[in-house]
């Protein structure tokens, strides 16, 4: 199948013979124009190298012996200047010295005096489609820069020796780079800006090894373009490049600007806080008033109106409890928490939690089992985070259990982290559902679930959290048979 952007066969093939012999070169004049090629003749190495520097040949076919200027000296001048130019070179004797000398010089193929016009028709043939894939490959090349060159977002690519191989003029300047021509220097010379280059580093140190260990790796940086302006923040890929035989060969860093989106999404947090700190003050007047109805503190209520405003209450306190998981979520993404943080002995404050939500787990009559070591190491938390990590993952696990389940808290040091899992019996999730379980006020909605009360804002709240302190939550599921939580957090060093 032929390329799609290759046009190169609405123009003739343009063929140059360099010969001193009149014969030779009328003879080749005759076969090649029969198969509808544009012959010029030369009759010595000078002229020929004229006629090559005014224009442009696909083919070159060159007698090696000829006088004043030898095949051999045309052929390293048209190398070196026209290495697009394919040459196939005519010898007299058909010498294996000869020939091999000229292959090693870049000839493509040669032809021994005498010859067919079948094997000159073959040769040229087989030179022709060795042009076209030069070209073709060239051509490619030329789209692919022009193509990197004009993406909005920073691309650079770099060999197991940490050379640059492509580098367009967006990451450049992103990377507070300070060259123009970055190709063939190490990566570390071209990227100024330092948290960059410390991030590629640390995402390639596989490169000494046999590469197995290196793994796409995506980090948000800030880069700081001065004091007036507002901070620019920088989604970074660097994505692994292997051949097809599955060799690391190098990476791929990616650069994309998402400034914009941040500040949106700052901007929908601010206004998110706002509405929820305006409301939550009016829903817990109304709250605190229906109380005192329901109570009979303003009058006996007949049985109908208890009921009406009970289911009042409720739904009142659904979006009081909303509002308020709104402001913590707004609280968390801001970044405020992380300024308190101190070293936290979990297994009190797993032991407190436990002990909190117990008279809920048997007012239900589902067994509340806690699985905790005598002593943990500690870990650096915000404790009013740490608290509302486990009484969002106790709550689910007892609301989504039936009577007669049980939830299971157990916690351990694994490594470097500290691992804290909430297991249950309950109703369990398909895996579309655990896909979407985090994502905000996403419900499991089915014949089970639908009678459970809830906002859909807890798991986002506990997943920002975990985030927040550098760590991890996972979740394993079976629809009918349970769910297991697993939240990881890296223990304090030292």
């Amino acid at each position: 199948m032929n390329d799609i952007w290759n046009d190169s066969d609405a123009s003739p093939i343009r063929i140059l013979v360099i010969d001193d012999e009149p014969r030779i070169r009328e003879a080749c004049s005759m076969v090649l124009e029969d198969c509808g090629y544009e012959v010029t003749l030369a009759p010595d190495g000078l002229k020929g190298l004229n006629l090559v520097q005014e224009s442009y040949f696909d083919i070159v076919l060159l007698d090696l012996m000829m006088p004043e200027l030898s095949g051999l000296d045309v052929l390293a001048n048209i190398r070196e200047c026209y290495p697009d130019t394919v040459v196939i070179v005519i010898t007299g004797y058909a010498t294996v010295e000869h020939s091999v000398d000229a292959m090693k010089r870049g000839a493509f193929d040669f032809i021994p005096k005498p010859f067919s016009p079948e094997q000159l028709r073959v040769t040229v043939s087989k030179a022709i489609e060795f042009n076209r894939a030069l070209r073709d490959i060239s051509e490619t090349r030329s789209r692919l820069r022009t193509l990197v060159n004009r993406l909005s977002e920073g691309v650079l690519c770099i060999n197991r020796q940490h050379r640059v191989v492509l580098a367009n003029p967006t990451f450049l300047r992103m990377a507070a780079s300070t060259t123009l021509a970055p190709w063939g220097l190490d990566y570390r010379e071209v990227i100024g800006f330092e948290p960059l280059k410390e991030l590629v580093h640390e995402a390639t140190g596989g490169f000494e090894g046999d590469g197995d260990a290196i793994e796409e790796t995506v980090r948000e940086l800030a880069l700081c373009p001065g004091e007036e302006a507002e901070e620019a923040v920088v989604l970074v890929r660097v994505i692994p490049f292997r051949n097809r035989p599955g060799r690391l060969v190098g990476a791929i860093v990616v650069l994309n600007d998402i400034t914009a989106l941040k500040h949106m999404d700052r901007m929908k947090s601010d206004f998110v806080s706002m509405v929820s700190h305006e409301l939550r003050s009016p829903m817990n007047s109304v709250l605190m008033q229906l109380q005192v109805i329901l109570e009979g503190l303003a009058g006996d209520l007949t049985p109908k109106q208890r009921e009406i405003l009970e289911r009042a209450y409720e739904k009142i306190g659904n979006l009081a409890q909303m509002t308020t998981e709104l402001l913590d979520l707004a609280t968390i993404e801001s970044g405020l928490i992380v300024s308190e943080r101190s070293l936290l002995d979990m297994a009190a404050i797993i032991r407190d939690q436990v002990e909190f939500h117990r008279p809920r787990a048997e007012s239900e009559s589902i067994c509340l089992i806690a699985e905790i070591p005598e002593s943990l190491p500690p870990i650096r938390a915000n404790r009013r985070n740490m608290e509302e990590v486990l009484s969002n993952l106790l709550t689910n696990a007892i609301k989504y259990s039936p009577n007669g389940g049980v939830v299971t808290v157990s916690a351990e040091a694994a490594g470097d982290y500290f691992a804290l899992r909430v297991r249950d019996t309950g109703l369990g999730m398909n895996e579309e559902e655990t896909k979407k379980i985090f994502q905000r006020f996403y419900r499991v909605r089915n014949q089970d679930t639908r009678s459970i009360q809830g906002t859909g804002l807890g798991l986002a709240i506990v997943q920002k959290i975990v985030e927040s302190h550098q760590g991890k939550i996972a979740v394993e599921s079976i629809p009918q048979k349970g769910s297991t939580f697993t939240v990881w957090l890296p223990l304090e060093k030292g």
